[in-house]
């Protein structure tokens, strides 16, 4: 029985050594996979400890390294650098990495973040079947999302942030039907959203904040399971998004919208988050939103929203922050807000609130504000009161061609020498076109002529519209063709029967201005066609019956659908508006050439300045890297430009641009003497450029680690 004993333990031990042989051998493959993976990644500090003998399924996981294993094989791969980390160097393959790591076709996590991978994302990232969480947020990835993660049908959770993703959203997310959790924030991706948006049933946070989105947001209300939509940072409007009652967390912050607030919002109970600031919402301010019986934050600061607050509106007992600024609230504030003080952050600055303190305007201010916003696309209300004044906007791009979006027009403020009171029904019939011009100025050889010679640019002449042609144009100026929204009137999209799209302007006057009144610059901005312009191509004006006075003035403009400045200058900044001035505590000499600058240093920089403190810390910046070395230069240049300039002519563009931006008006330059510069600067540009595809005989390659700095608002 002994030796019976004796060869059973005998096999046993044979049996366990085998079993120990192979498991070894399994064990080998592995670390030979992820040594390799280590190797491309040039060896980072937080994967130090990997050699031959560690024993990776049995190693204590940690913040920045895990490997978890199931049934001899890994499942889980998590490797996290450190917050900053740079490209990797121009040697480093992200397709040999990704052919290396889909040897491990087991995985089900994948977490790389923050390791330096640039470069397309490889399709074979299909191979890897059975992922359900990938992340790879905090590196410099580029390109379009490739088309082959709609294999991946196990998915759940998709974070690509803080990348350089560009392209639209593809329509095939529709495909992951298990996708609970889409987060691509901080990339260049732009376009309409795709309405497969809303077939994405099991969805539960749905990220897009920092990117260049625009239109309207696709209806996602059938999205039961929703309880995060971040859309902040994009060019989406003008409607409020649809969106089920179980919504937890809502940011639209620094967007388009500008409708109102539906009331179903008020029935969103589990509210935690609303931030809808930095938009164009008008319309009265919704006080039941501060009772929601869950919502602990509320922001609504940087819009146009009226009403009256009172005393004894209720606050849900759990409020911890409430920004109210720089609306057109009336009232006083709620014992609510001073009864939670301790746990409780308020901003309500720059309303018309009784609070006696400095932060606030005089109750007429709001009142006549909310008159010019008052205006809905699809009403006629009482006329505004506040003061016409002179405004540029300026679109479209440096790379794409600098374009005026809204042209000088209406009248400096001489015009307004009285102030009437009254209100008087606005004559709904439009006046005849030429009744507002006397015969002199019909016949006035100057005008015309100039007008008929400014159709060589390839648009017709400027000339006189009838209501009735732009109520055509707009189907009577239908919610589907607003644009946009600004305090002294809206933009409409209008289809002309030649089929041509134009943009139309709609100005409510102020009662007492003839049509005479406005000719000079009505002449003015006839004149201003260039192929760099928006250019007008006519007006219309609707008058009063009873004094013939202008009640409203339309301006007419050709259609530029290329987007912003802005968008096309970086991935970052949103829209670019310039107003006479940007710097306008008063109409200086040249502060058109200071309001220049400014686009030149938004050019150089990459990025939206939206104060004249910021303007002038950066001025500072530049003005300190100007007389320093090519790297320092550099390194306050557009990252995504690099490698794509000669440093003599981006040198050349900071030294006008800080000309531009001196304090005293008289110091700046000429706009003669700013074109010369940057005509000097394209000059050495493109000989530059010339140079240096001569010298391999092809363009500077593409292909190669990006260099940017991280945008962390």
């Amino acid at each position: 029985m002994a030796k019976t004993f004796g060869h059973s333990a005998l096999l046993v031990l044979v049996f366990l050594s085998i079993l120990s042989e192979y498991s070894e051998q399994l064990q080998s493959s592995q670390v030979q996979t992820l040594l390799r993976l280590k190797q491309l990644l040039n060896s980072p500090a937080v994967l130090s400890s990997w050699t031959n003998d560690t024993d990776f399924c049995n190693t204590e996981p940690s913040p920045s390294v895990t490997v978890v294993c199931y049934d001899k094989s890994i499942t889980q791969l998590l490797i996290i650098g450190e917050k900053g980390t740079p490209p990797l160097p121009h040697s480093f393959s992200i397709d040999s990495f990704f052919t290396t790591l889909v040897k491990i076709p087991t995985l089900k996590v994948l977490t790389l973040v923050s390791i330096g991978l640039w470069g397309p994302l490889p399709s074979k990232i299909a191979r890897l079947s059975s992922l359900e969480i990938f992340n790879v947020s905090s590196n410099f990835i580029s390109g379009a999302i490739p088309q082959e993660i709609s294999s991946l049908t196990n998915i759940q959770t998709l974070i690509l942030d803080d990348n350089m993703f560009n392209g639209q959203l593809p329509h095939w997310l529709s495909s992951l039907s298990v996708l609970s959790v889409l987060s691509l924030k901080r990339n260049s991706l732009e376009g309409v959203l795709p309405e497969s948006l809303g077939s994405l049933e099991n969805l539960r946070i749905l990220d897009l904040s920092h990117n260049h989105f625009l239109g309207q947001v696709p209806d996602l209300s059938s999205l039961t399971s929703l309880q995060v939509l971040d859309l902040e940072n994009n060019s989406l409007g003008p409607q409020f998004p649809h969106v089920n009652k179980k919504i937890v967390f809502l940011v639209l912050r620094n967007n388009k919208f500008s409708s109102g607030i539906p009331s179903e919002v008020s029935s969103y109970y589990q509210l935690q988050k609303l931030d809808i600031s930095l938009n164009r919402f008008v319309g009265p301010f919704t006080p039941s939103l501060l009772g929601l019986p869950s919502i602990t934050y509320l922001s609504i600061s940087g819009n146009r929203f009226t009403g009256m607050l009172f005393e004894n509106l209720s606050c849900n007992s759990g409020l911890e922050y409430v920004d109210l600024s720089s609306n057109l609230l009336t009232g006083k504030l709620p014992d609510c807000f001073l009864s939670n003080s301790k746990d409780l952050t308020v901003l309500y600055f720059g309303n018309c609130l009784n609070t006696g303190d400095k932060s606030q305007h005089q109750f007429s201010f709001c009142r006549n504000e909310a008159l010019a916003v008052g205006i809905l696309p699809h009403r006629r209300k009482r006329e505004q009161t506040s003061k016409i004044v002179l405004a540029f906007s300026i679109s479209g791009g440096i790379i794409g061609g600098i374009a005026l979006v809204g042209l000088a027009f209406v009248i400096a403020r001489r015009v307004h020498l009285k102030q009437t009171k009254g209100t008087v029904p606005p004559r709904s019939i439009a006046e005849s076109a030429s009744t507002g011009y006397s015969s002199k100025l019909m016949s006035e050889a100057r005008y015309v002529s100039q007008a008929t010679r400014l159709g060589a640019l390839g648009l017709p002449a400027y000339r006189m519209f009838s209501l009735e042609e732009l109520e055509e144009a707009t189907d009577s100026f239908d919610t589907s063709t607003f644009l946009d929204q600004g305090s002294h009137g809206q933009m409409y999209r209008g289809r002309m029967k030649d089929g041509s799209f134009v943009a139309i302007r709609c100005l409510k006057m102020k009662r007492s201005q003839t049509t005479q009144s406005f000719m000079h610059y009505i002449e003015l901005i006839s004149k201003l066609r260039h192929r760099h312009l928006v250019s007008a191509l006519g007006h219309c004006f609707e008058c009063y019956l009873d004094d013939s006075s202008v009640s409203r003035l339309f301006l007419v403009f050709e259609f530029v659908p290329n987007r912003t400045l802005r968008s096309w200058v970086s991935s970052k900044p949103t829209h670019i508006l310039l107003y006479l001035g940007f710097h306008r505590v008063k109409h200086e000499e040249k502060s058109d050439v200071y309001d220049f600058g400014v686009i030149l240093l938004e050019i150089i920089m990459g990025r939206p300045l939206d104060s004249t403190d910021e303007v002038d810390v950066e001025r500072d910046q530049l003005q300190r890297v100007i007389t320093a070395d090519n790297a320092a230069r550099r390194s306050a240049v557009d990252p995504a430009i690099h490698n794509g300039y000669a440093d003599e002519s981006v040198k050349t563009m900071m030294e006008i641009c800080i000309r531009c931006l001196v304090k005293d008006p008289v110091d700046r330059p000429s706009i003669e003497d700013v074109l010369w510069n940057l005509q000097f600067a394209a000059q050495v540009q493109d000989a530059w450029h010339g140079d240096t595809q001569s010298s391999d005989g092809s363009p500077v390659s593409l292909v190669q680690p990006p260099h940017r700095q991280r945008n962390l608002q």
